[in-house]
């Protein structure tokens, strides 16, 4: 029997191509998608990888083979997915591996209005029902075979974008944007520039790896690791430009640097735009919710409470946020990994979106005097403490590390009381006292090892503690 649980992962399809992400795969996973998610019809995007052709034709074919309709919208980044499926209201089928080497691809999938596709949301049915056509075939239709169309929709994404941040006024801004030879390379002319037929932004954008390559000739679309930030940073300070920009591969992830070539923190991001959208939800008198996984900083939470929004704590991954987005009616949702998801558009994640409010907030910001702030000294109200970002570590046994973590931290609690919750994974919390921290210890679904997250209130107490528990893990 076939199985494809290498390749279905909890929220997407992922994998090396040809083996086992091939053709027949994507065929036989394309006439599941469309048996499971239904509809007359779906649309399909794909990113700049050399492999996106063969499958998403190898994909239509499956889908067409059930009787639905295929709109291939060619390429896109994996929010313009997003917005086809959105303004369509039909299910979508986007052709990426994100940010992962250029041997992989995969499908993210979604049903209409970009409503998520994960494990218990269609996904494993769709992969028990593709493992069954790849050993059986699959079925004729009972009626018509789809047909496949072309639209291009990346004009209207740049619209809709431009209608929910106004940035034509704002100051004269120098924009720095890194799009690693991914699909932001498409994007940002459409929606920052005039290639769309919008019209002119006051911004200067100086591009860097704009040509769509698949290969990554220049570094990984992958501006989580800080080595992929670098030419971003000395850009950034080279042209003496306000901020930069980073996108990953698919474009669905933003990443910000600032005036002096220093990362801003996904968590300060999470806290501006997040500001931005609880005051438009406040003066319009409605009382704004707001979505954060785990891991984002505690600040987040203070800054946007204060401000009069309820803040819903999620487990990390996007089929969770979206979930608790479209449940709760959420304005908006951050992520540590720098997905940033508005209610505006379709609950989804979007990057572009969020380098907007960014661009809009920096464009606006004034002194008493009247002078623009600088955008470190406005990131700076967002980062009040010392965290030590996302460390993997590899072990041997991810349980017995955990058991020594809790007995040290817990059980034993030679730190004083803490509060302890297993929404995702196990954080530990000492806030109420001093030193103030706390810590999130989480294992990977798919490798032997344990990812640590730690905060306090000063760097100090975070380099100590950071230490500690590493050390007990590794």
């Amino acid at each position: 029997m076939t199985s494809l649980d290498a390749l279905v992962k909890a929220y997407d399809v992922r994998g090396v191509v040809p083996d086992p992400f091939s053709t027949d795969v994507a065929r036989a996973i394309g006439a599941a998608f469309a048996d499971v998610v239904g509809g007359p019809r779906v649309v399909v995007g794909r990113d700049m990888r050399p492999s996106g052709p063969a499958l998403v034709e190898a994909f239509a074919d499956g889908v067409t083979s059930r009787g639905v309709d295929v709109v291939r919208i060619g390429l896109c980044s994996t929010d313009g997915l997003y917005h086809a499926s959105g303004a369509l209201d039909v299910p979508g089928a986007m052709f990426t591996a994100s940010h992962n080497p250029a041997q992989y691809n995969g499908i993210k999938m979604c049903h209409p209005g970009a409503r998520p596709v994960g494990q218990d949301t269609g996904l494993a049915e769709i992969r028990a029902r593709a493992e069954r056509y790849l050993d059986e075939g699959v079925p004729a239709p009972a009626g018509r075979r789809g047909e496949v169309s072309d639209h291009d929709t990346l004009a209207e994404y740049a619209a809709f974008l431009r209608g929910l941040v106004d940035l034509s006024g704002v100051r004269p801004l120098k924009v720095v944007v890194d799009a690693g030879n991914g699909m932001a390379g498409l994007t940002v002319p459409a929606v920052l520039g005039t290639a769309a037929g919008l019209p002119a932004l006051p911004l200067d954008v100086v591009p860097l790896y704009f040509e769509l390559d698949g290969s990554f000739p220049n570094h990984e679309a992958n501006p989580l690791e800080p080595e992929n930030l670098r030419d971003l940073q000395a850009a950034v300070v080279e042209h003496g430009a306000d901020v930069g920009l980073a996108f990953d591969g698919d474009a669905d992830r933003c990443f910000v640097v600032d005036e002096q070539g220093q990362p801003v923190s996904p968590s300060a991001i999470t806290a501006l735009v997040g500001l931005r959208e609880v005051a438009s939800e406040v003066a319009a008198g409605r009382t704004p919710v707001v979505i954060r996984n785990l891991i984002t900083s505690r600040a987040v939470a203070d800054l946007l409470e204060a401000a009069g929004a309820r803040v819903v704590r999620t487990r990390v991954g996007h089929s969770f946020i979206k979930a608790e987005m479209a449940r709760h009616e959420a304005v908006f949702g951050g992520e540590h990994s720098a997905h940033y998801y508005f209610r505006d558009f379709f609950f989804a994640d979007t990057g572009m979106l969020a380098a907007m409010h960014v661009l809009a907030a920096l464009g606006t910001a004034r002194r008493p005097d009247g002078s623009p702030v600088a955008l470190s000294a406005l990131a700076e109200a967002y980062e009040p403490y010392a965290a030590s970002g996302e460390i993997n570590s590899r072990v041997a046994d991810v349980a017995a590390a955990r058991e020594r973590v809790l007995d040290a931290y817990v059980r034993r609690a030679e730190a004083g009381p803490v509060e302890v919750d297993e929404l995702d994974g196990l954080t530990v919390v000492h806030w109420d006292a001093p030193p103030r921290w706390w810590f999130n210890l989480r294992p990977s679904n798919t490798e032997p090892l344990l990812r640590l997250n730690v905060e306090a209130s000063d760097e100090a107490t975070m380099t100590e503690l950071r230490d500690a528990v590493l050390g007990i893990i590794r």
